[in-house]
């Protein structure tokens, strides 16, 4: 990881008085990206409200005390002939432009999984870049027989097993919380 000389790194659960930066953050984060309806800032109030929010998968890299980043896993279920599973979903991962390309996503991701696994999930799923996720073991979805809702290129969607076998028998789509589809 690549911070300032002297610089700290803590990546903790987010706390109600970290919201205001948060949202200021993924605002900022998904501003100039192209592929995004950069309403991800809304997305997480609203997923805050849900009951798919699971409160110890909603972390923050503080650097030297300011909110530099933010990721949130929330709950979600595959749907197919053999049944439900539950399963998370990881939206939005965010790291202010000041501090990207600096590990800060990384280890959101490494701790965010860690957390998962400690809470006894076995899989995550993400829509995102083709060249960023691979990295930490996401693979493309559909190897798994897992569909999305949503129009995105199958290039961009990914799944993880958290555990070994943590996808096998399971097939079928991804069901997002109702947050992701409200304005």
């Amino acid at each position: 990881m690549i911070l300032s000389e002297g610089s700290k790194l803590l990546i903790r659960q987010e706390r109600p008085d970290d919201y205001s930066q948060v949202f200021r953050l993924v605002e900022r984060a998904f501003f100039e990206q192209a592929y995004s309806d950069h309403q991800e800032h809304y997305l997480v109030n609203r997923l805050r409200d849900s009951s798919n929010f699971i409160p110890q998968l909603s972390l923050v890299a503080e650097v030297d005390g300011n909110v530099a980043g933010y990721v949130l896993l929330t709950s979600i279920e595959i749907t197919g002939l053999s049944g439900q599973y539950t399963s998370l979903a990881m939206a939005p991962l965010a790291v202010h432009p000041d501090f990207q390309k600096r590990g800060i996503g990384s280890e959101l991701i490494m701790q965010a999984h860690n957390k998962a696994r400690e809470l006894r999930y076995s899989s995550v799923v993400v829509i995102g870049h083709e060249e960023y996720y691979p990295k930490f073991g996401y693979q493309l979805a559909h190897t798994f027989g897992l569909t999305f809702p949503f129009k995105a290129p199958e290039i961009n969607c990914f799944a993880i097993e958290l555990v070994k076998d943590g996808l096998a028998g399971v097939q079928g789509e991804v069901v997002y919380a109702a947050a992701f589809f409200e304005d």
